[in-house]
């Protein structure tokens, strides 16, 4: 043991210490993306396989064993892409917002999309003091073709009358969750991923899970009235700001479209809000 260790300090260059780091920087990201997820404890247990074959191969020679546990090995290289496919999904989509824009200052703005943001914090007091239920999801950077697809298309100004028509309680429309792109009302009744890390006892129901769902796996802002206590909240990556108001909702959308991107050219540094823990998410009241 300390022969084979003299061998590997004496192999010890620059290329093999970038080589080490590069490895230890993935496996850093692996746990990063997996952390508070249904597949963290998928992780730990391949750790402890990989553990439980080094040992029994190096040092306690159990011949039979160590095929049954390299033959498992073998199979989970086939398995991983499969088991972590939400994972790596969402490892790719930031990676790809990561390198959108990478020189940009700030997130442009124009007049027109002003006025949008204006008529959507405008509309989400109404609803609020109507109790009405509402979503609205604002596109960003990160294209919503897909949620848009699952939706019925409208492609229309963005107005008062529009989106109150929309989220009548009684109209054909008025479930799930409107896109809106630049100044247009792309689509409504569009279903939107839920997420499984919603908060707890919190009175939060689907149309805020919906709203969480969406802001995790894409760059966009989401605005969700509760239709039963009329509360407003707004999803921006994963988390969830509660007790807004027609002003503060208005300053906090212009803000976000105001504020300098997200850009490094480090872009796993920012991967730890793929994943948070229960404990660590916070419903900001």
């Amino acid at each position: 043991m300390v022969e084979d260790l003299r061998w590997l300090v004496s192999r010890l260059d620059f290329s093999a210490a970038f080589d080490i780091l590069l490895v230890a920087v993935i496996i850093h990201i692996i746990f990063t993306i997996v952390r508070g997820t249904l597949a963290d404890q998928l992780v730990r247990g391949i750790v402890v396989l990989l553990v439980a074959a080094f040992v029994i191969g190096n040092f306690l020679q159990l011949l039979v064993f160590d095929w049954l546990l390299r033959s498992v090995l073998s199979a989970l290289v086939i398995a991983i892409p499969i088991i972590f496919q939400p994972e790596l999904r969402r490892f790719l989509e930031q990676v790809g917002r990561q390198g959108t824009h990478p020189l940009a200052r700030y997130i442009p703005i124009s007049e027109s999309v002003s006025q949008s943001l204006d008529v959507v914090a405008r509309v989400a007091g109404r609803l609020s003091d109507n109790h009405w239920g509402g979503l609205i999801v604002i596109e960003r950077e990160t294209g919503l073709e897909d949620l848009v697809e699952t939706g019925h298309r409208i492609d229309g100004q963005v107005s008062e009358d529009l989106l109150m028509t929309v989220f009548y309680p009684n109209s054909a429309l008025h479930d799930k969750a409107v896109v809106i792109r630049g100044s247009r009302l792309i689509a409504a009744s569009c279903m939107l991923p839920l997420s499984e890390d919603v908060p707890q006892g919190e009175g939060l129901g689907t149309r805020h899970a919906a709203a969480i769902g969406v802001s995790e796996v894409t760059d966009a802002i989401a605005v969700a009235v509760s239709e039963e206590s009329g509360i407003i909240s707004v999803a921006r990556g994963g988390s969830l700001l509660r007790h807004m108001d027609e002003d503060k909702l208005r300053t906090y959308l212009h803000s976000l479209f105001r504020e300098e991107p997200r850009s490094s050219l480090l872009p796993w540094i920012s991967f730890g809000s793929l994943s948070r823990s229960r404990r660590e998410r916070k419903v900001l009241k």
